[in-house]
């Protein structure tokens, strides 16, 4: 099967989108960024073929008579399955390097003895890993250097003892085991999966169901893929493992990965982990002009991210704790530098956090409007992507001041927002594929 990836190197994310022959999303993938950017994109590439694969898996048991909701309960238990096994490869690279680790941890806490609380630690992990995958509500993310972390460090607190293996010294070789396991890519295939759990995949199916969604599981995991061109962009598209012509600006495929969501989009603003982009297009998603913000990333993924970490919070839970307020706190400088100190300062006077959050999320679209002016205003259709476009904090304070300033417009949010940048790298890179055949 011929297929076109893009890759989206972010700052803080690193996604990846395949286009069939006919352009049309085979499978998606998304990992955390990190200082090995080839490792990155392996991963977020190597997540996209995985999703391909269930993409195909979904066509194929869409073939069969299995009866009433069987086709989607066998996928989603397909994807939880394989997601666990994921998990628990990781878990057990987690083990290995923590265990390399604890000797030295014990050197420096002269009298400590880890080994034993680390593999306590590690063992309620694992007992704990099911639970994970019951649903996305039990997940602190996608990522599993944040579901480690938070399950290794609520277990350290837990068996702590100052004289014997402290906190500290529990945290700190998880610290730096985490840094050497997120730098391996996990190698899971799909169709192994499948043939290792299939007795528990297939359960409650007749024996010629379970015989036929097995075939046709199996070829669908097996389905190799042709990669005719790969193009990549985002905040480090230049350490990227590609050619310079292989490599596209964030501005031209935020462009057109929002026009090809919503076809008629006229302006896009992305805000992601390092920087805001205000975006004009035209009807065949060309961009026409764009701003971006300079210096720094204030206002950006990076900043609410910061704040989330000096309020010992998620990410994720600011938004709904920002709509929670009743009036908003003005603040005065969306700077990460001094976030901290005017947090802790508001705070200490008294006011409320949801109060706090709520000023902080105008704030930063208050920024991203500027841009939008600058780059020539809010048309019809409007469209918001990045990662910031998850938080519903920001899409309400976005959605009223782009009518108080420029009247009602189609505001335009895709689920798969973030994939934007990656999407529209996959369409060059069917596109200089295409223009090559007909050249």
């Amino acid at each position: 099967m011929k297929a076109f990836i893009g890759i989206d190197l972010g700052s803080t994310t690193t996604k990846a989108v395949i286009l069939d022959e006919e352009g049309e999303v085979l499978g998606k993938g998304l990992t955390n960024s990190r200082s090995n950017y080839d490792v990155a994109c392996a991963i977020a590439k190597g997540e996209a073929l995985a999703d391909a694969r269930f993409t195909l898996c979904a066509k194929a048991l869409r073939g069969l008579d299995l009866g009433t909701d069987q086709h989607g309960r066998l996928l989603a238990e397909l994807e939880r399955i394989f997601r666990l096994a994921q998990h628990r490869e990781q878990l057990a690279l987690l083990r290995k390097e923590l265990a390399a680790e604890v000797p030295a941890l014990e050197r420096l806490f002269p009298g400590s003895a880890l080994a034993s609380p680390v593999e306590q630690i590690l063992a309620r992990m694992e007992e704990l890993a099911p639970s994970l995958f019951e649903s996305e509500e039990k997940r602190r993310s996608d990522f599993f250097r944040d579901n480690a972390a938070s399950q290794f460090a609520a277990e350290a607190e837990r068996i702590a003892d100052p004289q014997r293996h402290p906190y500290e010294a529990l945290l700190g070789a998880f610290d730096k085991a985490i840094l050497k396991v997120e730098n391996v890519v996990v190698e899971l295939r799909v169709a192994d999966v499948i043939e290792s759990h299939a007795a528990e995949l297939l359960e409650g199916l007749g024996e010629n169901q379970r015989d036929a969604a097995r075939k046709v599981l199996a070829e669908a995991a097996s389905a190799r893929f042709d990669v005719r061109n790969e193009v990549g962009t985002g905040y480090g598209r230049a350490r990227l493992p590609f050619h310079k012509a292989q490599i596209r600006s964030e501005i031209l495929c935020h462009g057109l990965g929002a026009h090809r969501m919503f076809p008629r989009t006229r302006t896009v603003l992305d805000i992601g982990g390092q920087d805001t982009k205000a975006i004009q297009v035209d009807a065949q998603g060309i961009v026409t002009s764009f701003q971006m913000n300079d210096r720094c990333a204030a206002g950006c993924g990076r900043y609410l991210g910061y704040i989330a970490d000096e309020m010992n919070l998620g990410v994720h839970e600011l938004g709904p704790l920002a709509q929670r307020s009743k009036r908003h706190v003005k603040i005065n400088s969306t700077c990460t530098v001094f976030a901290g100190a005017e947090l802790r300062e508001r705070l200490t006077l008294g006011q409320k956090r949801e109060d706090i959050l709520a000023g902080l999320h105008r704030a930063i679209i208050l920024r991203a409007m500027s841009l939008l002016a600058r780059s020539g205003g809010v048309e019809e259709e409007f469209t918001f992507t990045g990662g910031v476009a998850n938080n519903q904090a920001a899409v309400a304070a976005l959605r009223k001041l782009v009518e108080e300033n420029y009247g009602q417009r189609t505001i335009n949010i895709s689920p798969n927002s973030i994939y934007t940048g990656a999407l529209g790298a996959a369409l060059f890179a069917r596109r200089d594929v295409l223009a090559g055949a007909s050249a």
